[in-house]
């Protein structure tokens, strides 16, 4: 068995969405001073590798703590476009992956771009899904989506088309993921759990895979 941590680890100046103030570690107790350690955390609640939940787009949409445990985890399987030039993925492009996508309860975009984290290039250009692409992957009964990016959406959007066509089919939608050049299975079981906290519209996440188990 083999398991990889898909995971960015989340520290005061990493990156985050613009506009979204980065996490803060403030020390509260010491060891010198009462005995024991602890750190107060502040950060929103899509801060480094995280998942949506349809509350976090729609009106009325589910929250992550409305989902059964199993929703988080399951097969999961990697779409790659890491040597695209293209600055869409468009349906043309998935057609061949037909097959893999019904067997899949998870796809994962592999763009290449987590070699960028922590640079300014991270926030642009990046291969996001089309309108269209997305329509055609919500019809398939996925519980998730994921993509090694800051957003599954053009960064220059602010309707976020894609996050609502894949949000309205109940599809958690997973960003900023990494490492996912070290996967070496054609499928492997995927593990998404968030924090479970009450009217959670999105949550950090420890993502993994375990391969050799499917």
């Amino acid at each position: 068995m083999k398991v990889t941590d898909l995971t960015h680890i989340i520290y005061s100046s990493m990156p985050v969405f613009p506009g979204t103030e980065g996490p803060l570690f403030q020390k509260a107790n010491t060891i010198e001073k009462d005995g024991f350690q602890e750190v107060k955390i502040t950060m929103y609640s899509h801060t480094g590798t995280h998942i949506d939940a349809p509350a976090h787009m729609l009106q009325n949409g589910l929250y992550l703590d409305d989902f059964e445990i199993d929703k988080f985890i399951g097969k999961g399987v990697i779409l790659d476009f890491s040597d695209s030039k293209e600055s869409s993925i468009e349906l043309d492009s998935l057609r061949s992956y037909e097959e893999k996508i019904k067997n899949a309860e998870f796809i994962i975009l592999k763009t290449g771009w987590s070699k960028y984290w922590g640079d300014e290039k991270y926030y642009a250009d990046f291969p996001a899904l089309s309108e269209e692409a997305a329509k055609w992957l919500a019809r398939f009964k996925l519980k998730g989506i994921g993509i090694d990016a800051i957003s599954i959406d053009n960064m220059n959007t602010e309707t976020f088309p894609v996050h609502k066509i894949f949000l309205a089919e109940n599809i958690l939608i997973i960003e900023n993921l990494t490492n996912l050049e070290s996967i070496m299975e054609e499928a492997f079981i995927l593990s998404i759990m968030p924090l479970k906290n009450k009217a959670a519209d999105g949550s950090p996440v420890r993502a993994f895979c375990i391969e050799d188990e499917v």
